[in-house]
């Protein structure tokens, strides 16, 4: 089937859903099969409803007249690598905030740079290398980063260390990029590090430049295969809440690749209710307060 898609686009006055379209099992298996190849995103059989709630609004502003008319859209060549990261948005969650996961940093503050720094040269500099692989709008790659500037950095004067932030949703991954946030993001905040790192302007609050330096963002797919085979000699990885969004196949996928990312005796962290249980056996699974890692032999 052809479709004149430059007509669709600069008309978009000729449809838009008066009232929200019902998809077709059919289509839905379509769609989810798409989504599922292109991100391992998985959506469970009573996810309908919630797939159809987030398509809705990317096919109004486009103009398109059903779900079927969005599959052909982006499924033409011309038009799918550009359309994808919209997809990409729409279908994503992005709920995180600034020190969202506090036992986590606090294992990685307290024992995960101690323990690599006991093994340098005291005399030489040492870099680590920390991944937030599922990083959002920037908020868990800045709070790492603010608490090893003031609560490490003192104590190794050697030590450098960055902080990478990935995510396939383009536009939050360009809120990162400018670090700058309103109330919601900062609810979790210490006063002290409000005062000390952030430029407070009315109700936006931006991460300073000496936080900024140390972190970098960039959008990936961690479903891609040479997208994950650029990212290696990780010291730590934070991955939280991603693995639910997969179907057993997909997450050892991405396990085995973030796996292979790390560094030997590298850890691995994922989200509260997440677990590796039958995806896999080869971490060590460790205990810290309040919190589990998982460590690379």
């Amino acid at each position: 089937m052809e479709n004149n898609f430059n007509t669709i686009l600069t008309d978009t006055s000729k449809a838009k859903f008066s009232k929200p379209q019902v998809m077709s099992n059919l289509l839905f298996d379509k769609w989810r099969q798409y989504i599922y190849e292109s991100c391992g995103i998985f959506y469970q059989d009573n996810k309908k409803y919630l797939l159809e709630s987030r398509l809705i609004k990317r096919i109004n502003y486009l103009g398109l007249n059903s779900f079927e008319d969005y599959l052909a859209y982006i499924r033409d060549s011309s038009n799918e690598l550009k359309e994808k990261k919209y997809l990409y948005e729409a279908i994503t969650i992005n709920e995180t905030f600034f020190f969202r996961n506090q036992p986590q940093l606090d294992a990685l503050v307290n024992t995960i740079i101690p323990e690599i720094m006991a093994k340098q040269d005291k005399n030489s500099k040492t870099k680590i290398r920390i991944w937030s692989a599922a990083s959002s709008s920037g908020e868990e790659a800045y709070s790492i980063a603010i608490s090893l500037v003031d609560l490490v950095l003192p104590k190794y004067p050697n030590l450098e260390f960055e902080v990478i932030g990935t995510d396939i949703n383009f536009a939050v991954v360009e809120t990162a990029k400018k670090g700058i946030y309103r109330e919601y993001s900062i609810r979790n905040t210490p006063a002290y590090y409000l005062k000390k790192y952030f430029n407070v302007n009315g109700n936006t609050f931006e991460v300073k430049p000496e936080i900024k330096q140390y972190a970098s963002f960039r959008v990936m797919n961690l479903y891609d295969s040479a997208s994950m085979r650029t990212m290696y000699n990780y010291d730590v990885i934070f991955c939280a809440n991603i693995l639910i969004y997969f179907d057993l196949k997909s997450k050892i996928k991405v396990v085995t690749q973030l796996y292979n990312t790390l560094n030997k005796g590298g850890y691995l962290f994922i989200g509260y209710s997440e677990t590796l249980h039958n995806i896999s056996k080869a971490f060590k699974v460790i205990s810290f307060p309040k919190t589990i890692g998982y460590k690379k032999e």
